[in-house]
């Protein structure tokens, strides 16, 4: 049985009696239909406003005079085929699945550290874009997946609220995504001029101003596009058994006044992602006198991946502005047009992610990149002053490279005073001037003992009594540590 699009009310057929009714070859009691408040629908299900079950082909629920159902299935179980739109969206939920798995590469890829930590360049930085990738992929399969039941059910119901409620989720992640690559973009080229020389960009003139207010402007507005898509009731995007309930009720939800404004601003976003990359190539890139000049220079130093990401971004947010104001191409309708849905909502996300797999995979992480440069750097250095490059022999010529491990073993005993004398340690020990034994002086023997211990000469005269007695006095004792005290 096809869905009906007229629903209207039905009077309960007539059974055997003025108390019976007949619905579907079962009997049940007028008066416990009507105390328990159930109406019979001409698209033959059975509802008193809280539950609902089917009533026709092969489903025959038995009502008990207490209110509850034998053999009862509800009207929002799964009873159709899947057709286009999930199967588009169990396709795009596996497509973002697959690529949580590269996007965990090149976090890792990307995100090590093979540097020092600087307080200027964080290594968070350009950790977020992935991360906000992670998030779109996960508000993507979340959504793909949820799409199988509104094509399945009888009558829509969560399926349809949590396929819109994370497909809304998926436009303020990728913008963020968007954002964090082109002004992590911006900061590398930064970085670059910065390790080449530290004093070329203060951050206190007005360029360190507009990129200290960039981010807040962007996130304000993501912020904000959030808030008025998100917090809301979503219980009215069921309503749409009927062409009625459509127009009425589910139609001026999903195109009310918090869906426009939250779409326009997105838009705001998604204009200062563009006015961020106009800022990096304006400061950190040779700049061109002209207008037709620096409208070509733009273009000819902004990369080529913000580009197409950009460009695709927009899409998507078009899409959502246009379903912001037309209700018939918007996801929020169970039956749309699944082409608009997934081609411009979906796919458009979903081709963004895999601009930034692709080249994430071919760049080279920016640590090793700032290596390389640091390592090209000095030997443009050394040849401006001449200096060569030492042969690979120049190493094996000194101290003790080229010997194994026994004759380094064989060499210690020389130095602690084995081995026979050779040429060699002779010539070291004359270079070293080690010429003889010499008497070393001991620093802890006591001078004034040999002083007592030395015999005194005898004097004749009175004169050489006063020097006797001063050559026979005691010299003062010279401390030398704490020890002599």
């Amino acid at each position: 049985m096809g869905l009906i699009n007229m629903r209207e009310l039905l009077q309960f057929p007539s059974g055997e009696n003025s108390t019976d009714v007949l619905i579907n070859g079962i009997h049940f009691n007028r008066t416990a239909l009507n105390y328990f408040n159930y109406t019979l629908w001409d698209n033959g299900t059975l509802s008193n406003g809280s539950k609902c079950f089917l009533t026709f082909d092969h489903y025959q629920p038995i009502m008990l005079s207490n209110g509850t159902f034998i053999n009862g299935t509800s009207c929002y179980d799964p009873y159709y085929q899947i057709h286009s739109r999930g199967a588009l969206g169990l396709t795009f939920a596996c497509l973002f699945a697959a690529s949580v798995m590269f996007t965990l590469i090149n976090l890792r890829k990307h995100g090590r550290l093979f540097l020092p930590s600087e307080k200027r360049f964080t290594a968070i930085g350009r950790r977020w874009q992935w991360y906000w990738m992670l998030f779109v992929a996960a508000c993507g399969i979340i959504s793909g997946i949820t799409g199988i039941d509104v094509d399945r059910d009888y009558l829509q119901s969560l399926a349809l609220i949590l396929q819109n409620f994370f497909y809304v989720l998926i436009q303020p992640g990728l913008l963020a995504a968007v954002w964090e690559a082109t002004r992590h973009w911006g900061s590398w080229q930064e970085r670059q001029i910065c390790d080449r020389d530290p004093f070329m960009l203060p951050q206190d003139d007005k360029r360190g101003q507009k990129e200290f207010f960039m981010p807040l402007a962007f996130y304000l507005f993501a912020w904000l596009e959030f808030f008025m898509t998100i917090p809301r009731s979503w219980g009215h995007l069921e309503m749409q058994s009927s062409p009625y309930q459509q127009a009425n009720i589910a139609k001026p939800q999903a195109t009310d006044a918090r869906f426009k404004a939250g779409s326009l601003l997105g838009l705001i976003a998604w204009g200062i992602i563009c006015y961020a990359l106009q800022h990096a190539v304006h400061y950190y890139k040779p700049r061109n006198r002209g207008l037709w000049d620096r409208f070509n220079g733009f273009f000819h130093y902004a990369p080529m991946k913000l580009m197409l990401a950009i460009s695709v971004c927009f899409v998507h947010v078009g899409y959502n502005i246009a379903c912001a104001f037309c209700w018939d191409i918007s996801p929020r309708k169970y039956n749309a047009n699944p082409g608009w849905i997934f081609g411009l909502g979906y796919g458009s996300a979903f081709l963004v992610l895999l601009i930034f797999e692709i080249y994430g995979y071919f760049e080279v992480n920016e640590d090793r990149q700032l290596i390389a440069q640091r390592i090209e750097r000095g030997r443009t250095v050394d040849a401006e002053l001449g200096i060569g490059k030492k042969p690979t022999w120049w190493s094996k010529m000194h101290r003790d490279n080229h010997l194994d491990a026994e004759q380094r073993l064989r060499n210690l005993t020389t130095v602690v005073g084995g081995g026979t004398a050779t040429q060699k340690n002779i010539e070291r020990d004359i270079e070293m001037r080690n010429l003889g034994p010499k008497a070393v002086q001991d620093p802890f023997k006591d001078q004034a003992s040999d002083v007592r211990r030395r015999p005194q000469t005898p004097t004749d005269n009175g004169g050489n009594q006063s020097q006797r007695t001063m050559s026979t006095s005691r010299e003062p004792q010279r401390i030398r540590s704490m020890l002599d005290i």
